[in-house]
């Protein structure tokens, strides 16, 4: 098994990040972190250039795992895991810490959100060292669906479901449906018979 060897890639997310948290002083301790063969600061690190600047790390110094320390995965982890895809390595030899939302926006104090960053950056670093590469698969999907409870929303779930083509299962536990709308006797604002 070859030795790990992580590259730490920090955002400044143009000021989003780098107006709170003391971006080189993060750069400069994930440099000290074990495994690490590199951390760099980029002012966009989702840009072209920013992903480049990664490629081109995995292959001129040999990386086996990276780190980007930006904003929220949900933004931008498919962004990065495949630009290191493109650079051959396995997607999953990939973390993010998010710097912006659990760091840089949660206080005006530069000195917290600074040593906050830190640790979120110590901490991907650490998981990503024993991640394991992982291989994407598809299963097949049986194009049914079960709705359990046929109230008003099971009932309007179920009808959603089958518009859209779909074979529904409606699943009720009493003897008949509608559950507290069959209750009533008119409903506002028509009242009409609710049955």
């Amino acid at each position: 098994m070859e030795p790990v060897r992580i590259g730490v890639y920090i955002c400044d997310c143009g000021v989003n990040i780098a107006a709170t948290v003391n971006v080189p002083e993060v750069v400069a301790y994930a440099e000290t972190l074990p495994f690490v063969a590199v951390a760099r600061e980029n002012k966009y690190m989702c840009s072209e250039p920013g992903q480049n600047m990664i490629k081109d790390d995995i292959r001129d110094l040999k990386l086996n795992r990276v780190v980007v320390a930006s904003c929220t995965p949900r933004m931008h982890e498919s962004t990065f895991q495949a630009a290191v895809a493109e650079a051959g390595l396995n997607p999953y030899y990939f973390a993010m810490a998010n710097i912006r939302e659990h760091s840089s926006w949660i206080t005006k104090d530069t000195a917290q959100a600074t040593a906050k960053a830190r640790r979120l950056v110590r901490s991907a670093v650490t998981r990503v060292a024993y991640q394991q590469p992982l291989d994407a698969m598809t299963e097949p999907v049986t194009q049914k669906a079960l709705v359990v409870g046929a109230g008003i929303a099971g009932i309007q779930a179920a009808l959603t479901i089958a518009d859209a083509g779909y074979k529904v299962y409606l699943v009720e536990r009493e003897p008949s449906i509608g559950g507290h709308m069959a209750e009533l006797d008119k409903t506002f604002p028509t009242l009409d018979c609710s049955t």
